[in-house]
């Protein structure tokens, strides 16, 4: 089964085309890398799959369910997500928790499991330390990490993570790798990642997709140039 398939998609801002025949399949273990050059509307075909926004050409059906037939869960990391103010009440513990009620624990106590959760989604972007301080008390980056802990702590079945390492450290962000390579690997999660760390990434994906300029195009017009297995294996 496949839990995203991007069947020969285009997009156009009214008549001006930015993408062009893109197709490619995610599949449950699959860890993709998006690349490519500055403008090169990585973030629009991740809208494009996410249903925000509707592709002018094709189509781009979701799976339905996950493997064991139950409803599909997609956590969605976009670019700069943390906004809260010096006000915001949580803290970053509290935050996270909330992750976990999606899965039907409104106004229930939070058992061991999803305990255990919510501390792997905080260690794994460095911020367990922290879990007692005010969101409002936070840098912009550590705000950042945590959005990112919260929707780990939901334990979806697909991530669709957009730079999701800005403002981290090589330390944080070689954790942070070897968490989702472990997810698609152990737990059969979908993975796509868009990322401009091509050599530090490329040893824990499995695939890579890269968007680049068609010469014949204006210059805004991409495609997708690769979709294929790394030959080097994760080490």
């Amino acid at each position: 089964m496949s839990y995203i398939k991007v069947n020969e998609l285009s997009f156009h801002y009214e008549k001006e085309p930015v993408l062009t025949n893109i197709s490619f399949e995610l599949n449950p273990g699959d860890f993709i890398m998006l690349t490519g050059e500055n403008g090169a509307a990585k973030t629009t075909l991740l809208r494009n799959i996410l249903g925000i926004l509707k592709p002018s050409v094709g189509d781009v059906p979701l799976s339905p369910t996950n493997q064991a037939g139950e409803k599909l869960v997609v956590g969605y990391v976009p670019q700069q997500v943390a906004s809260f103010n010096v006000g915001f009440p949580s803290t970053v513990l509290e935050l996270v928790q909330s992750g976990r009620y999606q899965k039907g624990k409104w106004f229930k106590r939070l058992n061991q499991t999803d305990k255990d959760h919510v501390r792997k989604s905080l260690e794994s972007v460095g911020m367990w330390d922290m879990r007692h301080k005010k969101i409002g008390e936070l840098s912009g980056g550590q705000k950042q990490r945590i959005s990112i802990a919260r929707v780990f702590a939901t334990d979806a079945d697909l991530f669709v993570l957009d730079e999701p390492t800005t403002g981290m450290d090589a330390k944080s962000r070689e954790a942070f790798y070897k968490l989702l390579q472990h997810n698609s690997e152990v737990h059969g999660k979908g993975i796509l990642m868009v990322s401009h760390d091509h050599a530090e990434l490329r040893n824990y994906c499995n695939k890579h997709i890269e968007l680049v300029r068609k010469e014949d195009l204006p210059w805004r017009c991409f495609s997708m140039d690769s979709c294929k297995e790394l030959s080097k294996p994760p080490s």
